[in-house]
């Protein structure tokens, strides 16, 4: 290819030429600066003339004759081209390949290997080896027409990005051997590569050795508090105990201690006090159904199919009782992964691990598709939007009608995953099935479940820019080829199987302890819950969009603990809460200045203040009052809804029939979900989306919520309720009142101010609602009102 030279003039002009062995000249560029007035003859026209290619020294003097300036002034030196894997590779993976790959290239013009760049596109080659100004490539580039636009912008490459390919051309377009360029070869600032850091093995980390005892209560403080000392921050201190075991109740079972039992820890000198505690309420049948609440957003979970008609899809609730009951037996994760995607395959099935794979029976089904056929493809895409976020913690959706923008998922990996799904009821069927398989495919009655329909399903193509009439390549079930280590194709079934086995082996890929993913996301969302917002605090999104993990070495550190733990969840519950970080109180005595410093609190120097969710608001409220029904499992019940919200419904009052009073003082997890009647108490508190998969709800302070609270006949009935219990604790005088009503309501006793104040509102509720001289029931109505105040404080609706 020769060798190529600069030729630097004074302040003019830079030639570039290149000579072969025989010191003659191949090709030449003469390179105008901005300011240069004059037209420069490109050396070729002289060669003409001489009929003949010159020397490297003859090129230089004639140059020099060009330009006029002295041949003495000229300088040439070797121009080194610019290291491929740093420099060029770079430019060309983050400018162009989106565009440029193998698959359906822009302009047919393919950029991943030398070859098919000198080959080119339908506007010619994209480079001449030697010569960047005959380079179609360059002129694209300096001309603004490449890359192309975003949204009205235009895309400019930096100079020194342009001089970087120019040099790379001019030297001969050196490119290493056998090497092709790939989009996600390596993170970019544009998007994540196969190296992003969630992709990558977890890494047992060895936790940080400190030197303040009285800081360190085990690992993950250590973790928590080497942070903290890089950024010159102290933690706070504890919380008082009432507070510590107010936010232990709520986080663990969603229900507040009883004054009884708060005095009680408050009074216990032991060692282990918190300890017991802890073993106490992990143990309690009531943790299951707490954070089975978790496990539903995540799954989209709802008893209805959602759409106009809405049908119930019965049995619905059996799939909650197994979330509650797994989670309560501490059934190993990945038991629990396997029986949601493949209960039916798995050799031990039984109706337990059929009624799990409801799991994929969750999301909305239309009985009236404007087009059936295209609709299974919006059916896959929702099982495996529930299946990626859910268990991975990546938006592989976003891969269905081309490779994703952001993170090293192909288009190939949607289908892949999709294939999973595809033997199953996909296919448009009886109504009446509400997309799923009949009983006898299933193998048992009243079960919402999933299972294969053939051993043997037609291929799936890959569909062109996601549009059915566009069939691609036929693509094969198989595992993301963002894990490269654990990528593979899934096996076809064994001659004896029913099924096609595909699910089962995606679940056992998902938990394979080599996957990066699985461990990583499962501790997030536990850590997530107990401090209010995880280590990574885009708990569904693992990818390059989503944030980075706050303490990644415990982040690791936990997702190994979970690992050599067996999967069970349990255990790592209780090293979070018996963490001093988890303890630590909310104030902080220099909580000013370290706002300005950390004002995110990613590096939990206090503990967050939280508001109840809608769950724990209305079961708190439940019982504080005496009323709550603590009845597990079995059918779910319906509230009473106010007649206004069933105007926008086609068969108004017909569409909902409330339960029986008695069996709607149940916990709210018990709750009937029909997607077009969420109960508005609820979603004024940010109930969840049951449409797509929810990893942490929205957290809001609004008008509304303070109107329902004040307003909501629920909030009324159960000031009533709770004003009855008073009279019923056999309270004889008004100050004996108020401190009952305080200690119900909130756990404590009133301060002396507190108290008067409470007397002061009783009084004066008691004339307003007087209607004579002698009028028993505004004595209770005030006591009715003190009691709705109570129910309406901060102190009642947040956890410190």
């Amino acid at each position: 290819m020769g060798t190529t030279y600069v030729a630097r003039p004074p302040d003019t002009i830079r030639a570039l030429f290149t000579i072969d062995s025989n010191d003659t000249v191949l090709r030449s560029t003469v390179l105008m600066t901005r300011n240069q007035n004059k037209t420069i003859i490109l050396l070729v026209s002289y060669m003409k003339s001489f009929g003949t290619s010159p020397s490297g020294n003859a090129f230089l003097i004639i140059l020099s004759l060009a330009i006029g300036v002295a041949p003495n002034t000229l300088a040439a030196e070797r121009l080194t081209a610019p290291d491929f894997e740093r420099e060029i590779a770079p430019i060309i993976v983050r400018r162009c390949l989106e565009c440029h790959q193998d698959r359906d290239p822009s302009g047919r013009l393919v950029l991943t290997t030398r070859s098919s760049m000198l080959k080119g596109g339908r506007g010619g080659p994209a480079i001449v080896s030697g010569d960047s100004e005959e380079s179609y490539l360059i002129s694209r580039i300096t001309s603004g027409e490449m890359p192309p636009e975003i949204k009205g912008v235009q895309q400019h490459l930096p100079d020194n990005e342009i001089t970087l390919l120019r040099r790379w051309i001019q030297a001969g377009a050196p490119w290493p051997e056998q090497r092709t360029l790939d989009l996600f070869e390596a993170t970019t600032d544009v998007r994540g590569g196969r190296d992003w850091w969630s992709l990558q093995p977890v890494i047992e980390a060895e936790p940080p050795t400190m030197n303040r005892a009285d800081l360190v209560e085990n690992p993950i403080d250590a973790f928590v508090l080497a942070a903290l000392e890089q950024a010159d921050l102290e933690p706070a201190p504890l919380a008082s105990k009432r507070n510590q075991i107010r936010r232990i109740y709520y986080d663990v079972i969603g229900l507040p201690p009883t004054y009884e039992q708060v005095n009680e820890f408050v009074s216990d000198e032991r060692e282990d006090a918190w300890e017991r505690v802890v073993d106490e309420l992990l143990n309690s049948p009531q943790f299951g159904e707490r954070w089975a609440r978790h496990w539903l957003d995540l799954v989209r979970f709802a008893e209805t199919s959602g759409y106009e008609r809405d049908q119930v899809k019965t049995n619905a609730w059996r799939y909650r009782d197994w979330v509650v009951n797994a989670l309560n037996d501490d059934m190993p994760y990945d038991r629990f992964v396997l029986e949601q995607l493949a209960g039916d395959e798995l050799p031990d099935r039984s109706e337990q691990t059929v009624i799990a794979t409801g799991f994929m029976r969750l999301g909305t089904w239309n009985d009236e598709p404007n087009d059936a056929q295209d609709y299974k493809y919006e059916r896959l895409e929702d099982l495996v939007h529930v299946t990626s976020s859910a268990f991975l913690g990546l938006t592989v959706k976003c891969a269905r009608c081309h490779d994703h923008k952001f993170d090293p998922i192909l288009q190939e990996d949607y289908y892949r995953i999709a294939a999973t799904f595809w033997p199953g009821p996909i296919e448009p069927r009886d109504a009446n099935l509400l997309g799923g398989p009949t009983v006898s495919e299933l193998g048992y009655e009243n079960i919402l479940g999933w299972t294969d329909l053939t051993g043997s399903p037609p291929p799936i193509h890959l569909l062109k820019q996601g549009k059915r009439d566009k069939p691609g390549e036929i693509v094969e079930a198989g595992s993301l080829s963002a894990v490269a280590a654990l990528f593979k194709s899934f096996d076809p079934p064994p001659a004896e199987a029913t099924s096609t086995t595909r699910r089962l082996q995606l679940a056992r890929w998902i938990i394979d302890k080599k996957n990066p993913l699985t461990a990583r996301v499962l501790v997030n969302r536990i850590w997530q819950h107990h401090f209010g917002a995880g280590l990574v605090r885009t708990p569904n999104n693992f990818g390059f969009r989503g944030d980075l993990p706050t303490h990644p070495g415990l982040l690791d550190w936990l997702a190994s603990e979970i690992v050599r733990g067996g999967w069970r969840m349990k255990p790592i519950h209780k090293q979070l809460l018996m963490s001093r970080t988890y303890r630590q109180s909310v104030a902080h005595p220099r909580h000013d200045e370290y706002q300005l410093r950390n004002a995110s609190n990613k590096l939990l120097w206090r503990s967050e203040r939280r508001r109840l969710d809608a769950e724990a608001l209305r079961d708190s409220m439940l019982l504080v009052t005496g009323e709550l029904d603590e009845s597990r499992g079995g059918p779910s019940f319906r509230s009473t809804v106010n007649s206004n919200a069933l105007k926008g419904l086609s068969r108004k009052d017909a569409a909902w029939q409330a339960s029986p009073m008695s069996q709607q003082r149940r916990r709210s997890l018990y709750m009937f979900s029909q997607r077009s009647l969420l109960l508005p108490f609820m979603t004024s508190f940010n109930f969840s989306d049951t449409i797509s998969p929810c990893g942490r709800r929205d957290v809001t302070i609004s008008p509304t919520q303070a109107l329902a609270l004040l307003n909501n006949s629920f909030s009324h009935d159960r000031s009533t309720a709770l004003a009855n219990r008073v009279i019923e604790s056999a309270a004889a005088n008004p100050a004996e009142k108020v401190r009952m009503t305080w200690r119900i309501s909130l756990g404590r006793m009133p301060t002396s101010r507190e108290e008067q104040l409470s007397l002061n509102h009783l009084d004066e509720q008691r004339e307003r609602f007087k209607e004579g001289e002698t009028d028993p029931q505004s004595e209770f109505l005030a006591l009715a009102s003190l009691c709705h105040v109570l129910l309406n404080s901060n102190e009642f609706i947040f956890v410190d």
